[in-house]
């Protein structure tokens, strides 16, 4: 059978889901599509590619429409749909942080939060410092629901993870700090 790239990075998301990403390698991959691993480089030039595209498929699947028209309802809706887009995958907060971090893909988000805030008058520095502080803030929490689910699962602890009434709590406090200087600009929400 040939397959085309949508099929193997299909199939990632799959293996991805089932072992998690320390068991998403290309050869484990090419078992799973019954092809020899030197197939899949005529798709992805290497595991980062991959994963990139990975990441990128996590961020397409989750995407939903925006209804929000004032800034920070916009901000509450990107940061609500990447928290989860990645909680729907196995190990999606590390998959989508990590190629986020590298600057490899994933950043849809980050372009999408620059603008609502760019909007609102901060200039592009406290803008750029404000996505990194709510992109650290999702990656973080998301990272931490996914690792107390996983370890409650093996029986390693047991404890229930942050639920989303906490994520909204912590995001708001963002937002609060955020509205000060969007305040102090004199500027109304947009």
């Amino acid at each position: 059978m040939r397959y085309h790239r949508s099929d193997v990075v299909e199939r990632a998301l799959d293996v991805l889901d089932r072992y998690g990403l320390a068991d998403l390698s290309m050869r484990r991959l090419a078992g799973d599509l019954g092809v020899a691993p030197s197939a899949l480089y005529h798709h992805v030039a290497n595991k980062q590619t991959l994963l990139a595209a990975v990441a990128d498929e996590i961020l397409a699947r989750g995407r939903r429409t925006r209804r929000a028209t004032d800034w920070d309802g916009r901000v509450i809706e990107v940061c609500d749909e990447l928290r989860d887009s990645m909680l729907a995958f196995r190990d999606g907060a590390d998959v989508v942080a990590t190629v986020h971090a590298f600057g490899l893909g994933a950043a849809g988000p980050a372009e999408e939060l620059d603008e609502i805030l760019l909007d609102t008058g901060l200039d592009d520095d406290l803008a750029a410092v404000a996505t990194r502080t709510l992109l650290h803030y999702v990656f973080g929490h998301a990272h931490d629901e996914q690792t107390t689910l996983q370890a409650n699962s093996a029986g390693a602890i047991d404890r229930r993870p942050r639920d989303s009434a906490d994520f909204q709590l912590g995001l708001g406090l963002i937002l609060d700090g955020l509205r000060t200087h969007v305040v102090e600009l004199g500027r109304t929400t947009r």
